[in-house]
């Protein structure tokens, strides 16, 4: 088989998956640009924030552009490695559940996953899950981000080219109460393809907020969170209501 049929072949799976699970695969880029401003811009903030400050310190002042400025703030191997990681926990994710979903008596799993995200993200767009996040996983949840944390933070010296892969990689691995809703949905998918590009929606999603952070600092961050704090509830809401109606169907 030649390159221009496995090309060929390659991008009609591609076409299949994104006929079969392109709700899941908007949901989670939804999710990523309200929750990216919401949450990721305070959580992940700091660590985008000390990467662009040592990217820009190796520029002499004499040399730098607008070019260096914003190339410094999109830091865009992390994202990378963000997306790798996260491309990896869903398509184990949806892996495993597709294997235990075909187990008899157990095939409502996807739906029990879709109901769960489903909820999850009503009772983000309600604030009762606000609260709730920072609890999740509870002690082990912070004795992990402290060790991820550790590791990584001999990259955070020169995080360019692949240090900052790196970088991206290893805090892909922090807790994230977000990032369990995004993984709930991935999974549902039953697929490994399906899992891997639903969590590159969820990235895509979150790199906008980042940027912004990058760019103008933290007063950005809070900008924008003031002005989609209007309308991320009711983009939750739909988000929540288009996974239950997928929940329903499953059923049906």
């Amino acid at each position: 088989m030649d390159a221009l049929s496995l090309l060929h072949d390659g991008l009609n799976q591609c076409a299949l998956v994104i006929d079969r699970d392109g709700g899941l695969f908007l949901a989670l880029l939804t999710a990523g640009l309200v929750g990216g401003v919401s949450h990721c811009a305070g959580m992940c903030g700091p660590f985008v924030l000390a990467q662009v400050s040592a990217r820009l310190e190796q520029v002499p002042l004499s040399r730098m552009s607008e070019f260096h400025r914003l190339s410094g703030a999109a830091v865009l191997p992390y994202h990378f490695g963000r997306g790798t990681t996260y491309a990896l926990i869903g398509a184990v994710a949806a892996t495993v559940a597709g294997h235990v979903g075909a187990l008899p008596g157990l095939r409502w799993l996807s739906v029990a996953l879709l109901a769960f995200a489903a909820l999850f993200f009503f009772g983000y767009a309600t604030k009762s899950a606000v609260a709730f996040l920072p609890r999740l996983g509870g002690d082990g949840a912070r004795w992990w981000s402290d060790r991820v944390s550790g590791l990584a933070r001999p990259l955070f010296g020169n995080p360019v080219g692949w240090r900052g892969y790196g970088l991206g990689v290893a805090l892909g691995f922090i807790p994230c109460g977000l990032l369990y809703g995004a993984v709930a949905v991935a999974a549902a998918s039953g697929s490994a393809l399906s899992g891997a590009l639903g969590m590159i929606c969820f990235v895509i999603g979150t790199i906008p907020s980042l940027l912004a952070v990058g760019l103008a600092g933290h007063l950005a961050g809070r900008t924008w969170r003031s002005a989609v704090g209007r309308v991320a509830p009711a983009i939750m809401l739909v988000n929540a209501g288009v996974l239950g109606w997928m929940a329903w169907k499953l059923v049906a």
